[in-house]
């Protein structure tokens, strides 16, 4: 399938999950986490849900990290050059929700991209080579680009992934896993 129809097809999907499975399926999404082979990095990336999108609710992931004493990285969009500005979340840390209801630090301690271990990358749908759909504006292939190389790329969703997306471009970046409520899909591993 191509990008614009995967995009159709999950938002429907997403939509028509109720609050109290976006709880519990993100709260299987965390305990599967527990499972890799990261929990020796330092920093990690997380994106905040757009609730109205119904993504996964990263708040359980928030709570492992903040248990473990990791650094947390979190992200503001810049519209004008589809670039992400990257900042440590700490707890005088000011949230305000942009146009798009993505919750965004106001300011912040800024991470340079070299620093961060680990990013926990939304998505809408993706397939089985690590390919993933996301709303379309580039973004997050921008920021996964400018990581270094060894930084570990894990998308989260709640489904299982599609054989292929078919117009996959040079500038969409892989994951490198992606951590669903039943499984752990591994796409590249470096280590």
């Amino acid at each position: 399938m191509d990008k614009k129809v995967l995009r159709q097809k999950y938002k429907v999907l997403r939509q028509n999950l109720s609050p109290l499975e976006i709880e519990e399926k993100s709260l299987a999404i965390a305990n599967r986490l527990l499972q890799l082979n990261i929990w020796d990095k330092t920093y990690f990336h997380l994106f905040l849900p757009i609730v109205e999108q119904k993504e996964v609710d990263t708040e359980f992931i928030l709570q492992i990290l903040t248990g473990k004493d990791k650094e947390i990285v979190v992200s503001k969009s810049d519209f004008t050059t589809r670039e992400m500005i990257h900042f440590l979340l700490t707890d005088n840390t000011k949230f305000v929700k942009n146009e798009y209801n993505i919750p965004e630090p106001v300011n912040g301690l800024p991470v340079p991209l070299e620093m961060i271990d680990v990013v926990f990358v939304p998505l809408l749908a993706y397939d089985k080579s690590g390919n993933r759909v996301g709303y379309g504006k580039g973004f997050y292939d921008t920021f996964l680009s400018k990581c270094k190389p060894e930084t570990i790329k894990i998308g989260l969703s709640f489904f299982p992934p599609e054989e292929k997306i078919n117009d996959v471009s040079e500038s969409d970046v892989k994951l490198d896993f992606c951590v669903t409520c039943e499984a752990i899909f591994s796409f590249e591993n470096k280590y």
